[in-house]
């Protein structure tokens, strides 16, 4: 048995993102495509002989004791009794706080390495237990990795499903790989806690939604699409350089741009790859960006 594992984290961008009003339980519902992009960060799950304990090492940044690994670790043990101890060492490319995914995903891929390291043998149900406890968005990153027979978390083939109640609800479609994603991570962050409380001013006090086939939208041609992320709008009437990034990539000819969950990365949708290989090149002495290529 292997003492240690290496494994990716994918990003994710949401393509539309509704918002309901807050629940009872304190949590919002919500309606959105997530999909994977090809930007990753990179665990080094090992087994440790200090029993009960979860070590977490990132590169370049400094994580608080409490983190979603250590949750994940913890929930892990107490479902599957197994005490053994390990360390985490993380390679962040993600940029944490961005509306990626990254913290989640990175929560998910250790999940499913200490269910490989300690041969747990959990199933889907089991892992997306371990998920509700850790965060709303390690439940499409567990589905994510744990489709196809979990083939996904060894080769990392694309994964877009349309989600919804806290995130809990994951249904796979079928995913375009015929775009190209340019990602814009402005200086600024925004906190999710004050998005939420900007978006919860515009929502409907009866919670009634016009709930658009969001399907429909996606598989019609990028120029066509009417996605709409409730948070973009008021994230950047306060934060100018959101506002700036989302408009400089539309006159750089992005088909589609918005903004990806709370923010504040901004992304760009392409359907001409030299599209959007030129606003790398127009947009990169301003901004620190990453462009994830189609087929």
């Amino acid at each position: 048995m292997s003492d240690s594992m290496t494994v990716f984290a994918p990003a994710k961008i949401n393509l539309g993102l509704q918002i309901f009003p807050r629940r009872a339980d304190g949590y919002h519902d919500l309606y959105s495509i997530f999909t994977t992009v090809s930007l990753f960060d990179e665990l080094c799950v090992s087994k440790t002989d200090e029993k009960n304990l979860c070590t977490v090492e990132v590169s370049g940044m400094e994580l608080p004791e409490q983190n979603t690994i250590t949750a994940a670790y913890k929930a892990f043990c107490v479902l599957t009794g197994i005490d053994s101890g390990v360390h985490v060492s993380i390679k962040k490319r993600i940029p944490a706080g961005g509306g990626l995914g990254g913290g989640s995903s990175d929560a998910s891929s250790f999940i499913q390495s200490v269910n490989n390291l300690f041969k747990a043998g959990l199933d889907i149900d089991s892992l997306s237990a371990i998920a509700e406890k850790v965060g709303s968005d390690v439940f499409f990153f567990t589905h994510a990795l744990a489709a196809d027979g979990g083939k996904r978390f060894d080769c990392f083939e694309p994964f877009a499903a349309v989600v919804e109640g806290r995130g809990e609800k994951v249904r796979q479609i079928q995913h375009r790989s015929d775009f190209s994603v340019l990602l814009i991570f402005p200086s600024v962050g925004v906190s999710t806690k004050e998005a939420y409380a900007l978006v919860d001013k515009t929502l409907p006090l009866n919670g009634s939604r016009c709930v658009p086939s969001l399907e429909e939208i996606y598989y019609a041609p990028v120029g066509s699409w009417s996605f709409k992320n409730d948070f973009t709008a008021p994230v950047a009437k306060e934060n100018a350089e959101i506002a700036d990034a989302l408009l400089r990539l539309k006159n750089c000819g992005a088909d589609f741009v918005d903004m990806s969950g709370s923010g504040s990365t901004v992304f760009g949708i392409f359907e001409k790859k030299e599209t959007a290989l030129r606003a790398k090149i127009l947009l990169e002495k301003d901004f620190k960006l990453a462009l994830c290529l189609g087929d």
